[in-house]
């Protein structure tokens, strides 16, 4: 049986198949560490502190692999308040950040 791949093209360069699937981003802002007395008391409104400060870099993940770092925005030209995340570090091609 012959494979069919769909070719698509922009300009002049062919684009995959698979460089169309999205892919999830996660971004992690901090990480809290309460004791588990705290957590079976927690209630609305109730505020659980984080390791970082709203002006530290977050991080980006694909999974459980760390891919970049950035800064917390407001989309410009979203809808009010929509967040976004500015890139100042990405990983190369052995994993370390730059």
């Amino acid at each position: 049986m012959e494979d069919v791949v769909e070719k698509q093209t922009t300009g002049h360069a062919s684009v995959h198949p698979l460089q169309r699937i999205p892919i999830e981003i996660s971004v992690s802002v901090g990480k809290a560490t309460p004791l588990i007395s705290d957590l079976m008391n927690l209630t609305e409104n109730a505020v659980l502190p984080l390791d970082r400060k709203i002006d530290d870099p977050v991080e980006l993940y694909i999974g459980d692999r760390l891919i970049a770092r950035g800064e917390l925005q407001e989309l410009d030209g979203g809808e009010p308040g929509q967040l976004a995340v500015r890139l100042t570090e990405v990983a190369v091609h052995n994993d370390e950040l730059e």
